[in-house]
């Protein structure tokens, strides 16, 4: 699959995919890794939170996972709020767990983990924030 960006794919994957690893959530609301899976929960998301300074806490009340290999569920979406240099090792381990689509949070991509797992098949979407798009692309 290419790197995905019509709002047509876009819609399908956020309509048909629901189940969401959020690597590098935050318990800060101020942080957008936060405030996103708010809004995205409120659509009906199942979320999966990953960051492993927090595992086995809740946010937002739900557990915290040390890595996307503890989740103990099939997942769909690995929305990604880590810095690009981070990205690698995160696309490795979702790799191992399988999943359908990769999404780069605006300031997230790192052009060789696109370009690797577009070649592989896999979904990709870059520079969208997830919950603009869900609230853009769900509404109509």
């Amino acid at each position: 699959m290419p790197v995905l960006s019509s709002d047509q794919e876009i819609k399908n994957i956020l309509k048909t995919q629901k189940k969401v690893a959020v690597v590098g959530i935050s318990p800060d609301p101020s942080r957008p890794s936060y405030f996103v899976s708010e809004v995205l929960q409120r659509y009906g998301f199942k979320l999966y939170f990953v960051n492993p300074k927090y595992a086995g806490q809740e946010i937002l009340g739900e557990k915290v996972y040390r890595s996307i290999l503890d989740i103990p569920d099939e997942i769909d979406i690995v929305d990604v709020f880590r810095r690009p240099v981070d990205i690698p090792p995160v696309a490795e381990e979702a790799q191992k767990k399988g999943f359908k689509t990769f999404w780069f949070q605006p300031g997230t991509v790192n052009e060789d983990v696109v370009k690797e797992l577009s070649q592989k098949g896999y979904n990709v979407i870059t520079d969208k924030c997830m919950k603009v798009e869900a609230m853009r692309l769900l509404e109509e």
